[in-house]
């Protein structure tokens, strides 16, 4: 009857939702054989309770049934690891909203430094697919709309049992042709969440650009990059299910925008300033970084100049950039242990009479007490300093970066000038916009680091801007 040799109807009862800390407290499968389509499947049924080694909390207590006195004379996972493999064994998983099941189960394994993987396939998503004008999807409207005949609902066996014979209705009420062909559809698309549409993956193109993942509210969950939109996207919503965030996106998402770049570099820059302008929840390590600086020196002295306060002609000749002021004296305190600086010249220690600490302890050359001249601090202060020097800028105005498309139809061209970025222009208009606005305060932390790096490994090829009239660079 089904489309596949095996298929094993799984379903878990656990301590919580979330797989990376909780934990199964009852396991049942349903393992259905099909020899040939002319002979009836076979059909082994197993089922376990599971001690968590945990608690379970009141409330999913009272929701399964399953309380901490049941689980515990129960076996472990480890216990019967093993046995839920071999029943597991060569088939497809099946499961409603399967990539919760497929999650625990993918985690428990792991715990004990091993691997599961396995075709899934959602319940949820075929009922979505062959019943769209249905009202109710969740295992209990299927079971109140099909009339089927279940036993001890919300323990693991019984469900497991419930999904089994929603498969069966199905193909006993529809074509063949017609579940076999919806089955082997879902079977080849990534593990959407069950709320976004099938076509979701499918509407992405093979190229860069940055997405945009929104739920119930205006402001993007998400925003990342990526030189193939389609393949990143699809492996936020992989079946590994490795990442905590992708977990609580998966049940957060409704709609994905997404925004074409030429080229990669379009699309780390798209993406920091769509970050920081946006502010997505789940974005929090490029989010707005309003205390990240640079460091300069003043008469010989640190001093820590905020992002607020940087133009677009101060960065070259000073030092970092830096996340924080705090990260700036950080780094002082590694250079001053490093080349015998002096803690209270470089403003780490409150200035007063005497040796500073370091002086005490013989590892500072003596400025503070007079045992070294000032300028000779200040210059091996400078020499040690050196690594982190931003460099100047190395052209008389604006740089200009060509980057085209991997199908060479489109070219953008990215505009910066001392290591900030102005925007990107896809025309000669654009362009021309660009290069005669005003200058604008635009520091960006990573935008400043992302072009330091690329300068210093000699892959920032910039050239200068055109001559009036020449038009946009080829």
């Amino acid at each position: 009857m089904l489309p596949f040799p095996a298929f094993a109807f799984v379903d878990l009862e656990t301590t919580g939702t979330r797989a990376q800390t909780d934990r199964i407290t009852e396991i049942g499968i349903v393992r259905v054989d099909c020899a040939s389509a002319s002979s009836p499947p076979r059909v082994t049924e197993w089922a376990s309770l599971v001690d968590p080694e945990a608690p379970i909390p009141q409330g999913i207590q009272a929701l399964t049934g399953i309380t901490d006195a049941m689980v515990a004379g129960a076996p472990t996972f480890s216990a019967i690891a093993a046995r839920a493999a071999s029943m597991l064994d060569g088939c497809i998983l099946v499961a409603h909203n399967a990539r919760f099941d497929y999650g625990f189960l993918k985690h428990a394994y792991a715990r004990l430094h091993r691997s599961f993987s396995a075709r899934v396939l959602c319940t949820l998503r075929l009922a979505r697919r062959l019943e769209p004008e249905a009202r109710g999807h969740g295992l209990d409207a299927l079971i109140a709309r099909h009339g089927l005949e279940t036993t001890d609902r919300h323990r693991a066996l019984g469900d497991a049992r419930a999904i089994w014979s929603f498969v069966q209705t199905l193909y006993r009420d529809r074509p063949r042709e017609e579940v076999d062909g919806a089955i082997r559809r879902l079977l080849k698309m990534p593990s959407l969440p069950p709320q976004l549409p099938p076509d979701a993956i499918d509407a992405l193109p093979e190229a860069p650009g940055v997405y945009l993942f929104y739920g119930d509210n205006a402001l993007p969950l998400y925003i990342g990059k990526s030189v193939d939109l389609r393949q990143r996207v699809a492996a936020h919503f992989s079946q590994d299910w490795r990442s905590e965030t992708d977990l609580r996106l998966s049940r957060e998402i409704r709609r994905i925008e997404h925004e074409p770049t030429a080229g990669e570099l379009g699309a780390l820059l798209r993406e920091s300033e769509l970050v920081k302008s946006r502010l997505p929840a789940h974005n929090r390590a490029l989010r707005r970084k309003a205390e990240a600086g640079v460091m300069e020196l003043v008469e010989g002295v640190p001093r820590f100049v905020v992002a607020a306060g940087i133009g677009d002609a101060h960065l070259p000749g000073s030092y970092g950039p830096f996340s924080s002021k705090t990260a700036m004296r950080a780094t002082l305190r590694k250079l001053a242990a490093g080349h015998r600086l002096c803690a209270r010249r470089l403003g780490l220690e409150h200035r007063g009479e005497g040796p500073c600490f370091a002086r005490q302890l013989r590892r500072c050359d003596g400025v503070c007490v007079g045992d070294e001249p000032p300028e000779a601090h200040d210059a091996r202060l400078v020499a040690a300093l050196a690594p982190l020097a931003i460099p100047p800028w190395p052209l008389q105005g604006i740089g200009l970066l060509r980057e085209r498309a991997p199908d060479g139809q489109r070219v953008d061209v990215h505009a910066f000038r001392n290591w900030t970025w102005l925007g990107t222009a896809k025309d000669d208009g654009e362009l021309a916009e660009l290069c005669e606005a005003p200058p604008r305060a635009a520091f960006d932390l990573d935008v400043t680091r992302l072009l330091l790096r690329r300068y210093a490994a000699a892959a920032l090829p910039l050239i200068a801007v055109p001559a009036a009239g020449t038009g946009f660079p080829a």
